[in-house]
């Protein structure tokens, strides 16, 4: 895989000399384009052997193109705030937006290299990750992102050639880092793996490139050139390639009877039994929060539910029982501006709660497979390739400690009907009932549609849904909180596999 990128390829100065200019004016041309059309990021990933121009040549791009609109990020060490989330948290937060280009070093790749190499995990281990990375590359092309993949070269012969002829000079023995003198002393280990994971992860959408790194001049052109052929590609596709989906539910309901048409609506909690339950239940949630087992976990509440079936009150009754200092309630629209440049799960992601810590989404990221598919505003194979995508995030979350809890909370269409008509009768609830809730009612049975495929495709034993009899609000609060705590208790005694 790497024999051609150990043939020595030199381009003497003269011929670099003329060939810089018109590569640079055309890398500045794309740039702008990219901005102007504002469709979609390129992100470039930078990977290889130490000492092989990766950073030299990352700074050429940053002279030649417009530095305002590159975002180059390090990922050496995880941060305090980095080591209490997932591990993909840190990436997600800083991926660029449509019409700029982020340029990653020690990215994922790196990272499992490195701890592959070092011993700290197997080659199975390995293996989940660089599945876990093509998973993640998918995703993000398919949402419109333009990826390179870079693999700096140098034969073993080359880097032991380099470093001798820095050491061997006082003013540049400097340039040999810490990371190279280590990498040299486990190059076969860190190549033959390398090896592995670019045979495993290079694909059609996000394909790596090997670049000999040897001759700096050599080096950067061939670096330019890619980026600018790949990017003027791009910018010329008027559209991504449509796919050929599978619209047809995954489980055919031929009485028309569904998930929700099984729920038993008439539960109900007296007055009193309510006040009872609801106390207990909140004390209980209570000393889970401030049980010392809470700090291998954090807490990811996702409330969906039929307009009017009761999730601010749900909520406020969670809270309720809470220190305000540990948690957050994210209410979810329509996007921004800032999250429509990212791809769809970026503005989820932002938001993962810390050890310790609770986020609640009142609406979710199922949003796409729900008001978005049945609105129309994304395209059929955007939102059934979704579930995957969801149940991927949802897995990158739990594996990491985060315990989900996911409610639909239900109602039958009487009640919703009765309910919108007390929202617009009485003055301080007037503000909760819009036109467009009206509207989406007049759509019942495609949402009971695309809720039933919601459940069916993405309700799992990491994350699977609690479907919420929510008729007689005082039991739906309660039902919410029982589960939220059983889901607790289950994370603090479960051991690891």
């Amino acid at each position: 895989m790497f024999e051609s990128a150990e043939l020595g390829h030199k381009i003497d100065d003269a011929t670099f000399d003329e060939m810089a200019p018109a590569l640079r004016e055309s890398l500045l041309e794309a740039q702008f384009e990219l901005q102007r059309q504002a469709r979609f990021p390129v992100l470039i990933l930078i990977n290889g052997i130490e000492g092989a121009g990766k950073g030299e040549t990352v700074k050429l791009l940053n002279t030649w193109m417009d530095p305002r609109l590159i975002r180059v990020e390090s990922f050496a060490l995880q941060t305090d705030e980095e080591l209490v989330r997932p591990p993909e948290w840190r990436y997600w937060r800083r991926l660029p937006p449509k019409g700029q280009t982020g340029i990653f070093f020690g990215n994922w790749y790196s990272q499992m290299l490195n701890a592959r190499v070092q011993g700290r995990i197997n080659t199975a281990t390995f293996d989940q990750a660089a599945e876990a990375a093509e998973r993640l590359e998918r995703m993000l092309c398919d949402e419109g992102t333009l990826i390179f993949k870079f693999w700096f070269h140098l034969s073993k012969k080359q880097m032991h050639k380099r470093i001798d002829l820095l050491k061997s000079d006082p003013l540049r023995s400097w340039q040999v880092s810490p990371f190279e003198w280590q990498q040299a002393k486990v190059y076969d280990k860190f190549v033959r793996f390398g090896e592995r994971v670019l045979r495993r992860t290079s694909r059609d959408y996000a394909p790596w490139y090997v670049v000999e790194g040897s001759d700096a001049n050599y080096r950067n052109l061939t670096v330019a050139r890619t980026l600018l052929e790949g990017m003027q590609a791009a910018l010329k596709a008027e559209a991504r390639p449509k796919t050929q989906p599978h619209a047809a539910p995954l489980i055919s309901s031929l009485d028309n009877r569904g998930l929700l048409d099984a729920l038993d609506m008439s539960q109900s909690l007296s007055k009193e039994d309510y006040k009872t339950e609801l106390a207990s239940e909140q004390a209980r949630l209570a000393g889970l929060m401030s049980d010392k087992r809470m700090r291998r976990h954090s807490l990811l509440v996702a409330f969906e539910g039929n307009d009017a079936a009761g999730k601010g009150g749900a909520i406020r009754r969670v809270t309720e029982a809470i220190d305000p200092r540990s948690y957050r309630v994210v209410q979810v629209g329509a996007p921004t501006q800032e999250e429509l440049a990212q791809p769809y799960l970026w503005r989820f992601w932002r938001h993962v709660p810390a050890h310790g810590k609770m986020t609640i989404f009142d609406r979710t990221w199922y949003g796409r497979v729900l008001v978005e598919r049945v609105e129309g505003f994304c395209s059929q194979a955007d939102w059934l390739r979704a579930y995957s995508e969801i149940s991927d995030f949802e897995e990158s979350l739990t594996s990491h400690g985060v315990v989900l809890v996911k409610f639909w909370l239900a109602i039958d269409r009487d009640t919703q009907e009765q309910r919108f008509k007390d929202r617009e009768e009485v003055g301080y609830k007037r503000f909760k009932i819009t036109d467009e809730d009206w509207r989406n009612r007049a759509k019942w049975d495609e949402y009971v549609d695309a809720v039933g495929d919601m459940v069916d495709r993405t309700s799992s034993e990491i994350a699977h849904w609690t479907l919420v009899e929510a008729n007689d609000k005082r039991f739906a609060r309660v039902k919410v909180l029982r589960t939220i705590n059983e889901a607790l208790e289950a994370a603090f005694s479960r051991k690891k596999d």
